[in-house]
């Protein structure tokens, strides 16, 4: 038997995200293939900060696809999801979600951990066993759940101000 573990002390501040797009009727099928190589483009072209991206299938019916990705940091991932080409994509997802639900979940490695689920029927991950709550005022942004809002970085403008979000 070889039993390996790993040492993480490079990576203080390693953040651990699972991401996933569900169809949820027929039209998010296309959605879902449109955006395959966009999701392929990530893990080539490895923004900075991004250490690993994996591809996942969670399941086959209904269509749900997904990746786990691990960062440097939460300032790192945190750049790249307010910057284009994620900006943009988030910014039209969440004015129509195209027949799919997104979701992500993230796990931090100085503790914490949080999640936003868009236009997903099913309930899985933390939304299995813990109350549900909008994503509004103190839950709105990642940083905000993740109880990262005090910290000395200056967080970069939301992609969708919540006022916007929610006229």
């Amino acid at each position: 038997m070889k039993r390996h573990t790993v040492d993480l002390s490079a990576y203080p501040d390693l953040v651990v995200l699972y991401l996933g797009m569900r169809v949820n009727v027929l039209r998010g099928v296309m959605t879902l293939l449109g955006f395959g190589p966009k999701i392929a483009a990530v893990g080539k072209d490895k923004p900075d900060g991004l250490l690993v991206h994996e591809n996942l299938i969670y399941s086959l019916f209904p269509l749900h696809i997904g990746m786990r990705q691990y960062w440097r940091d939460f300032e790192s991932l945190e750049s790249w999801a307010r910057s284009a080409p994620h900006r943009d994509w988030w910014k039209g997802f969440l004015k129509d979600s195209k027949g799919t639900g997104f979701w992500h979940e993230a796990y931090f490695r100085q503790g914490g951990m949080e999640a936003v689920y868009v236009d997903v029927p099913e309930r899985f991950g933390f939304r299995a066993f813990a109350p549900e709550v909008e994503a509004k005022g103190a839950m709105f942004s990642s940083r905000q759940r993740a109880g990262r809002a005090q910290e000395a970085s200056p967080s970069p403008p939301p992609v969708v101000p919540e006022n916007e979000l929610y006229r």
